[in-house]
């Protein structure tokens, strides 16, 4: 068993990518937990994400993958259908041989309201307290949010505040961020379940099987 374990992100854009990618690494960090994560796609979308899964799945099949991952992140909004139904979207798009070391992270709706979720985190970060209230489902409400949360400290923000991902994930009280957004909860909690069982050596290394209908990646030993 490798000492390392290798996490693949999906991620529908940058903010999803900045975002997770530290926050995963905190994570590992605090199970005591060695990590690579490697970025497979963080643009063009939902759609372009889940297309780009669909490929990495293929060419993990015919073996053009040479390393292939301990654990599958993949990072799509919930865009108001629920958290649950696009993880179930997420785990329908997903080989079955594959869905053991899978994570979906489904920010519910949108990922700028997990960049929010501490409001006292965000505060020391940014300089300034979101105003974010109830939950709301109106499109671009938690972006827009955000937007104004970084422009009422008036300092430039080239990158629409994704420049402070990194340290709110590294500041976060990741328990009352998790109080506060279920989505959240959901995605830490998925991440500590699945990251010991790699480190326990609780999966086998994927190879590659062919069948009747061509190749197909199953969990079997190497």
């Amino acid at each position: 068993m490798r000492s390392l374990v290798l996490v693949d992100l999906f991620a529908e854009d940058r903010a999803h990518e900045e975002l997770l990618a530290p926050l995963i690494r905190r994570i590992a960090e605090e199970e005591r937990i060695s990590v690579e994560v490697k970025i497979r796609s963080a643009r063009g979308g939902q759609g372009r994400a889940l297309e780009e899964l669909k490929l990495y799945q293929r060419s993990l099949a015919l073996g053009f993958v040479h390393t292939p991952p301990d654990l599958l992140v993949v990072a799509i909004d919930g865009n108001c259908v629920s958290a649950a139904r696009k993880r179930q979207e997420i785990e329908q798009r997903t080989d079955r041989s594959l869905r053991d070391r899978l994570v979906a992270a489904c920010p519910d709706p949108h990922i700028e309201r997990w960049y929010m979720a501490d409001a006292h985190s965000f505060r020391c970060v940014v300089g300034e307290t979101p105003n974010v209230g109830q939950k709301k489902c109106e499109r671009a409400f938690y972006k827009m949010a955000f937007v104004d949360a970084i422009r009422a400290t008036g300092c430039p923000s080239p990158l629409s505040g994704i420049e402070f991902a990194a340290d709110l994930a590294k500041k976060m009280d990741l328990y009352r961020a998790g109080q506060e957004d279920g989505s959240l909860k959901d995605c830490m909690d998925a991440l500590r379940s699945a990251l010991p069982r790699h480190k326990q050596g609780g999966l086998l290394p994927l190879a590659r099987q062919r069948t009747d209908d061509g190749p197909k990646v199953a969990d079997q030993p190497l």
